[in-house]
């Protein structure tokens, strides 16, 4: 059995010019019979506008590690669905199993793990004529790949943390508080 009881992880990859495609996964990672796999088994309902559903890269191709994906956006309409089952679906399970392949997540202990994903799909790309899928797919591919890495390698370390503290700040409050 692996030593990951609770791992997180998070990254943003922004989308192409004049795209709302930017993608921003949230991921744990545990052992199935720990707190990870406890929340897990406890999604296996379903909430109203917050779809839960297994990660699978297509029909009867479930990915290792068990995945449990939803979203952070609460979803209005069939489009969206569409867009969160199909591209970013996929691509969220071809950033896993990739993972696999790459060493990142050890192949012998996909049994004994499982994870959980929260997705940012913005609401806007379900309206959009214009929608560039396959900049949907890169940012969700890249981003859970890179959100897997952090949490199996506890990135950042509380040392980048307290040595950014002063050069780094969230976006959103770029005219609001001062360092």
């Amino acid at each position: 059995m692996t030593n990951i009881v609770f791992r997180t992880g998070e990254a943003t990859v922004l989308a192409a010019e004049g795209q709302a495609t930017d993608a921003m996964p949230e991921i744990v990672i545990g052992r199935v019979d720990g707190p990870v796999g406890h929340a897990f088994a406890g999604m296996l309902g379903q909430t109203v506008g917050h779809t839960r559903m297994f990660v699978v890269r297509d029909l009867n191709q479930q990915v290792k590690p068990a995945t449990m994906m939803t979203t952070k956006a609460t979803i209005h309409t069939a489009e969206y669905v569409d867009l969160l089952g199909g591209v970013v679906q996929a691509a969220t399970g071809d950033a896993i199993l990739d993972s696999v392949i790459e060493g990142v997540i050890p192949k012998d202990i996909v049994d004994d793990i499982c994870m959980i994903v929260t997705i940012w799909l913005d609401p806007r790309c379900a309206e959009d004529p214009n929608l560039d899928k396959k900049d949907l797919y890169r940012t969700n591919y890249e981003a859970t790949k890179l959100a897997i890495k952090r949490a199996i390698n506890g990135q950042p370390t509380i040392d980048e943390l307290i040595a950014n503290r002063k050069t780094v700040k969230h976006y959103a409050l770029e005219d609001v508080v001062e360092y």
